[in-house]
């Protein structure tokens, strides 16, 4: 018998420097009196002459509100995110995660007045749905994306309608339509792999 031994893999390095700058993030607002996060990782309407805006508008998704936040999406994220890195790749992945993003910074800006956004719920909510869309062959849609779509997007339109509380779920379901989009953009063209 070979003796094995363990050892440990950064096995997805686009989702896993993501989740640790997300927690640099979280660990300088305290440090900076709150700051970097209203500065940085939040996005909010602003004018477009200051460069910040922009920065805001591709950093809120690291910015969190506490440990608690942080940890909510970083499971979701880790648990789903490296698989879509090994098939789609970290170039791609990336790129899905910076149109999340902006969109959803845009979107905020557009609709929510003067409150600040900041968390990854945008970019964890794309993730489900590209995941559930990524079988998807020959134009077939999923029916696991059809009850992801029903049961997560349906659960959180029912949510902003009816709840009143600090969670934009304008940004969960912008998250996830942006994962639609991605995920029929990504998807292998004609017939059987």
């Amino acid at each position: 018998m070979k003796n094995r031994s363990l050892t440990i893999q950064f096995n997805a390095p686009v989702v896993l420097t993501f989740a640790l700058l997300s927690l640099a993030a979280l660990a300088l607002g305290p440090l900076t009196g709150g700051w970097t996060t209203s500065h940085l990782f939040s996005v909010y309407r602003s004018s477009w002459t200051d460069p910040l805006t922009y920065v805001r508008l591709f950093g809120h998704v690291l910015g969190h509100q506490d440990l608690s936040h942080y940890i909510s999406n970083m499971v979701l994220i880790l648990v789903v995110g490296p698989p879509l890195e090994e098939k789609y790749g970290g170039r791609t992945l990336l790129l899905a995660i910076a149109v999340t993003a902006a969109v959803s910074g845009l979107v905020h800006c557009m609709v929510s007045g003067n409150t600040a956004l900041l968390g990854a719920s945008g970019v964890a909510f794309m993730l489900i749905m590209l995941s559930s869309l990524s079988g998807m062959r020959g134009g077939a849609v999923p029916l696991t994306m059809i009850l992801v779509a029903v049961l997560y997007l349906g659960s959180e339109i029912y949510t902003a309608l009816t709840v009143r509380d600090n969670i934009s779920q304008l940004t969960h379901i912008v998250g996830g339509l942006c994962g639609v989009a991605l995920g029929f953009l990504l998807a292998p063209r004609g017939g059987k792999r």
